[in-house]
């Protein structure tokens, strides 16, 4: 592991300023980079942890941010910003190219190697932007199977990873047949892993607020998830190539 050096980006973004996690491993060399987007409730220390252990590993890791600073706690306050976000993929990709430009401008980053990973919210975005023909090496989504419009995943030319619970009522097997139907007819190379037992947000340690029925933490699945996406990483975007 290497020694982290940590920062705040704020941006601007979908009309607020965004306030982001950058985390950068040692050394002065330019290194690969991932955008990790947080579920809906937005950007917490679990993501800023997660950008932490990426650095660690020897990636430069941005964190982004979806409410302006804000982790919305209160379920129907979440879920009143992010239905809508969620339903306008415009949005979304204004969202994730705005924290794209400012991982592209950190001067460790090399930008011709970047993955994009995110959690539900987080996840859907990193999708958009591959939707949107942005040129990534790998994508990462974990409850974000959120399809997308007609004939634009064919602009996704990196493998696509994509995790959920069995158990999921926000990703049912409707869902999940949904999205995966849509990777194999644009050719995408795409997995699934699903995991056994999981609800929604599995892989988030438990929070001391309410939280919507069907959404609980599993440890066991939270680990295998996490070293499925650094398996991810390791495969399509290596440290030293």
């Amino acid at each position: 592991m290497t020694t982290v050096t940590t920062r705040t980006i704020e941006y601007a973004a979908d009309g607020l300023t965004m306030i982001g996690h950058l985390a950068l491993p040692a050394g002065a060399d330019r290194r690969p980079a991932v955008l990790v987007g947080p579920e809906g409730m937005g950007l917490s220390d679990v993501e800023r942890r997660r950008a932490d252990v990426l650095a660690e590993l020897g990636y430069v890791a941005l964190a982004f941010d979806l409410h302006g600073g804000r982790y919305l706690g209160d379920p129907e306050e979440m879920l009143a910003r992010c239905m809508p976000l969620l339903a306008d993929p415009d949005r979304m990709r204004g969202i994730g190219h705005a924290a794209l430009d400012v991982l592209r401008a950190e001067p460790r980053t090399d930008p011709d190697r970047i993955a994009a990973v995110g959690y539900g919210t987080g996840g859907a975005i990193a999708l958009e932007l591959g939707r949107d023909g942005v040129d990534l090496r790998a994508i990462a989504t974990v409850n974000g199977l959120i399809t997308g419009r007609p004939g634009e995943t064919a602009r996704i030319h990196c493998p696509v990873w994509a995790g959920v619970g069995s158990e999921d009522p926000i990703m049912p097997p409707a869902q999940r047949d949904a999205f995966t139907a849509e990777m194999q007819a644009a050719g995408v190379d795409w997995r699934l892993v699903v995991y056994g037992g999981a609800l929604h947000a599995f892989h988030h340690p438990p929070v001391d607020h309410i939280v919507r029925p069907g959404v609980g933490y599993h440890p066991q699945h939270a680990q295998r998830a996490w070293r499925d996406v650094v398996d991810l990483l390791a495969e399509c975007l290596p440290i030293t190539e």
